[in-house]
């Protein structure tokens, strides 16, 4: 009997789920905090601090690690997604905000907005692999689901710039519209789109084979009652069947639902205050969004296509990552 439930209680251990599944994680920009959500009952688990000013946020492919960039501490701050305890920092030049990791969890590429370069930094040994210089306030950070392409958007100068990650050179740059934010290719690589925040739109862009873009159609916005000037699409996520991309209008409190096939706006979901980061939970079921101004995130019923639920966090939640299962 001893040995039967023994071997049991093995079995149950090695099945069990990992302690980091089904958590949300929000960095929260004014509140230096990162909050943790549990995405089964939507409860907030806990609050910890993270740096100051913590931005951009992302996780390990194994869901060990979370990342967060503490913008005006100017490094990358690695937590464990289980304890919460701060590891170590990663070298990431001034002003991190946003980055990527590889699909292999090594390396990171980090945009630096005080300085305009793209770091590549080693989660492994902790350095600097290399620093590329790209345009005017680099923000937004993509990377092409072969690894062998990085996309920076820069703010000021108004440009996609793609760089090789065999040699970190720039290959191609694009001219979107006024102040890119967000860079997000299609699961199989044949698109990108890019947000442009005060230019109002977001470019769709062709990826041949070569990874070469080519400029092919720019979606706008409109909602009754909302002057134009709110209409300024941020964050970006698109579903992994590539039908539907969801853009972030930030003032205009909107989620823009866009069929990708005819690149028409389908519907606009309402949120909360500010709408600026999105992110899917790993079955696509959800949609969270990031509302800075009214302190919570929203969560979007992805099929439905409307919003569901709201979840108070701290104060000017920025970033959102959800751990994979």
């Amino acid at each position: 009997m001893t040995g039967r439930f023994l071997a049991a209680l093995c079995l149950a251990v090695l099945a069990a789920p990992p302690a980091f599944a089904n958590k949300v994680f929000v960095s929260n920009e004014k509140g230096n905090t990162v909050t943790v959500i549990d995405s089964d009952t939507w409860e907030v688990l806990e609050e910890f601090p993270a740096g100051n000013r913590p931005r951009g946020i992302t996780i390990s492919p194994d869901g060990s690690l979370l990342y967060v960039c503490a913008s005006d501490d100017d490094t990358v701050r690695v937590f464990d997604t289980g304890t919460y305890e701060e590891l170590y920092t990663l070298p990431s030049g001034p002003d991190p905000e946003l980055f990527v990791i590889h699909p292999e969890g090594n390396p990171l590429y980090i945009a630096n907005e005080d300085d305009n370069l793209v770091t590549v930094t080693d989660t492994k040994s902790h350095s600097v692999l290399a620093e590329v210089p790209v345009g005017v306030e680099p923000e937004g950070m993509a990377i092409s689901p072969d690894a062998k392409w990085v996309v920076n958007t820069s703010e000021t100068t108004n440009m996609a710039h793609f760089i090789s990650t065999d040699d970190y050179k720039i290959r191609h740059n694009v001219l979107v519209d006024q102040r890119p934010r967000y860079a997000q290719y299609t699961a199989d690589g044949s698109k990108l789109f890019v947000t442009s925040e005060i230019g109002g739109t977001v470019s769709v862009m062709e990826i041949d084979a070569d990874g070469a873009p080519t400029l092919v159609h720019k979606i706008g916005f409109e909602v009754a009652g909302v002057l134009p000037e709110w209409l300024q699409p941020v964050g970006a996520r698109i579903t992994r069947d590539g039908k539907w991309l969801f853009v972030a209008l930030g003032p205009a409190n909107r989620v823009a639902v866009i069929d990708t096939d005819s690149n028409e706006v389908v519907r606009y979901i309402l949120v909360g205050q500010r709408v600026w980061q999105l992110e899917f939970t790993p079955d696509e079921k959800y949609l969270l969004t990031t509302n800075g101004n009214s302190n919570d995130i929203t969560v979007i019923d992805v099929a439905a296509q409307e919003a569901v639920k709201s979840i108070q966090v701290g104060q000017q939640p920025w970033g959102v990552v959800v751990a994979p299962d």
